[in-house]
């Protein structure tokens, strides 16, 4: 049983997968938590579970975040309980029949709950912590922001977006007591592959990251202060010179005329 208190954490995408085991660290971390998803069945469960492993207090909270509706329930919660100190934008989908063979409605609720529902709940939760002075916000990405030929590319462009809005949270919320990191898993052994013709026996074991160890490894990143975790990266320095090129170019991004390569 855990006694400290850390106050209340909420979780969306928590009925498996890296929602679930974000929700098991946190609660044996001192958090009570608000568990979100749209399986109401699953998210009992594991709170039964938590609860009895735990002791915490672990609310239920079942929302499609594809329904605006559903969305603002759950930004009302947090801007309404002075309790919660953390939200994890955890839920998400891929389209792994690309672009062309999507419906219009898969595009749409794709966009919805990948962009549009972690948008709003990070506004939310920035208005929330910055008026109590203090708050973290985890918002999950994925490695494919950093390498979107590489995979469907809608999917890629969602995620693109969420690394972009949590690196620029984080620059500008410095000093306002308010963490944003964005965490960028690889292949990880979820449920993510399931009904595409993907296995993760296709991939050689040492690609695909046990979700467990991915959460304790973003945990450990958002400890030390991390704005963008990528547990799958041994070798920091490609990141690093990423941020280096992107900081040496910003100086060019804008000018009267075309560069002189661009001129008749």
């Amino acid at each position: 049983m855990t006694h400290k208190f850390n106050g209340t954490a909420i979780v969306t995408g928590a009925s498996s997968g890296i929602g679930a085991a974000y929700a098991g660290r946190l609660a044996r971390r001192g958090h009570d938590l608000v568990l979100v998803a749209r399986n109401a069945a699953r998210l009992d469960v594991l709170a039964d579970n938590i609860r009895a492993e735990t002791g915490r207090t672990v609310e239920t909270l079942p929302a499609d975040l594809t329904d605006p509706a559903a969305v603002a329930r759950v930004a009302a919660r947090i801007e309404g309980d002075a309790a919660v100190t953390l939200l994890v934008n955890n839920a998400g989908a891929g389209l792994m029949q690309g672009l062309a063979a999507a419906s219009d409605a898969e595009i749409a609720g794709l966009i919805a709950l990948n962009v549009t529902a972690p948008t709003q709940l990070a506004a939310a939760a920035v208005r929330a912590f910055t008026a109590r002075g203090r708050g973290t916000i985890v918002n999950l990405a994925s490695v494919v922001a950093l390498a979107p030929t590489q995979f469907e590319g809608l999917y890629s462009a969602t995620k693109a977006h969420v690394l972009a809005l949590s690196e620029s949270l984080s620059a500008h919320l410095a000093g306002t007591g308010v963490q944003v990191q964005a965490v960028l898993p690889g292949l990880t052994r979820t449920e993510f592959l399931e009904g595409s013709a993907l296995s993760f026996d296709q991939f050689p074991p040492e690609m695909v990251m046990e979700v467990g160890d991915l959460v304790d490894a973003a945990l450990l990143g958002l400890e030390r202060g991390e704005a963008v975790t990528i547990p799958p990266l041994h070798d920091i320095s490609g990141w690093e010179a990423l941020v280096a090129a992107r900081a040496a170019m910003a100086p060019g991004l804008s000018s009267r005329e075309p560069a002189l390569r661009y001129r008749a």
